[in-house]
This record gives structure tokens, C-alpha cells and sequence, in this order.
């Protein structure tokens, strides 16, 4: 048998300034399910700091930090909601 891999959706938060992506990242993570892969694109590195934090908070997992690009991916494993 064979494991599923969870669904990845992503989220262009490109051009927008904190608190803006953790804003949309909250919002998109509240139509997920626990589980689910959320990859958020920005362009603010203020959101390395700022996405972990409520991540942290809010009980999910920040998977992976990686800057490319000019660009930062933010990978979340959405948590129980």
C-alpha cells in the first residue's frame, strides 16, 4: 500500500509587505486541512521571521525556508485547526 503524499497548494504573496503575507497565509491556511502542504512566494524577507513566529503560535509546522530568486518559499504543514 502505498502513502499518500499530501496536497501542496501555493499562495503569491509577491510584492506585498509584512504583515500582508502572514495576513493571506492565515487566511488560506483556515481553508485547509490538517495535513495539507501550503507553499507560500514572497518577496518581504520580513517573512522569515514573521511566518515561523505565527506558525509557532498557531500550531503548524514551517517545513522549509528557501530563497531563490529574489524570491522566498515558505513550506507549512497545516496543523490541527
Amino acid at each position: 500500500m502505498t502513502e499518500q503524499k499530501p496536497t501542496v497548494h501555493e499562495l503569491n504573496a509577491r510584492r506585498m509587505l509584512c504583515p500582508l503575507p502572514v495576513i493571506r497565509t492565515q487566511d488560506k491556511i483556515k481553508t485547509l486541512s490538517s495535513g495539507e502542504i501550503l507553499r507560500v512566494i514572497c518577496t518581504d524577507p520580513g517573512v522569515k521571521a514573521d511566518i515561523p513566529t505565527w506558525c509557532r503560535i498557531n500550531g503548524h509546522l514551517v517545513l522549509e525556508i528557501e530563497e531563490k530568486h529574489q524570491e522566498i518559499y515558505v513550506t507549512i504543514e497545516v496543523g490541527n485547526q
